[in-house]
């Protein structure tokens, strides 16, 4: 079987995660997505994020998705090490674990492959990489203009992806929970206790009604 491996925080996983996928895997042939969560503290203290769901959180959200999505398959390959993994080691145990693949990656990632990842020569003639294009996007002359993915040209493959769900990012989430959290606190504020519950509920209910109407 020949399958392609997402790795990333899935902080938490959008709807842009889980369709380009399945575009990816169209358009390559391939039979599986393996999806790879980040551990935890890799997403807090190295990429610095402004929240990081819990490892259980992340991992059950995965595992909730791929319950309707055949070709989905989740790993826990990188949150039962010790320290967050270099993609290479990962890629190597997934194989050993028999979910072998490409790695599936956008090209802002195929961008920085040269200068901040480790193993890329590697990965490259092990495993192949799937580079995701957006529109605006042009991942052969990011080839063209890198030496060492140049070497390797016909180890990378490029899909195309539309714009469409780049505005669902998980980062795009979080700011939205965080509204809703300042707002149910100022709300809180306004409105007595006791009433608290069922007057939002109602409230909701009538807003949406009238939307509908």
């Amino acid at each position: 079987m020949s399958g392609l491996v997402f790795a990333g925080a899935f902080n938490p996983p959008t709807v842009a995660h889980t369709r380009l996928a399945r575009m990816a895997l169209e358009q390559t042939g391939s039979e599986y997505v393996t999806f790879v969560p980040s551990k935890q503290s890799y997403i807090r203290d190295s990429q610095k994020k402004s929240f990081a769901i819990s490892d259980e959180q992340r991992l059950g959200f995965l595992h909730r998705l791929a319950e309707s999505r055949p070709w989905m398959r989740v790993s826990d390959v990188e949150m039962r090490q010790t320290e967050q993994p270099r993609t290479y080691l990962t890629l190597k145990a997934l194989r050993d674990e028999g979910l072998s693949g490409s790695l599936l990656i956008g090209t802002d990632k195929l961008a920085e492959l040269d200068h901040a990842w480790l193993y890329v020569p590697e990965i490259l003639s092990e495993f192949g990489i799937v580079c995701m294009e957006r529109e605006e996007d042009d991942a052969e002359e990011i080839i063209r203009n890198c030496p060492l993915l140049s070497r390797y040209i016909s180890n990378i493959r490029i899909v195309r992806t539309p714009d469409t769900y780049r505005f669902a990012s998980s980062t795009k989430v979080r700011s939205c929970v965080l509204e809703i959290d300042e707002r149910l606190h100022l709300l809180r504020d306004l409105l007595e206790p006791e009433i608290f519950d069922q007057c939002v509920g109602d409230l909701l209910a009538g807003v949406r009604g009238s939307r509908q109407a």
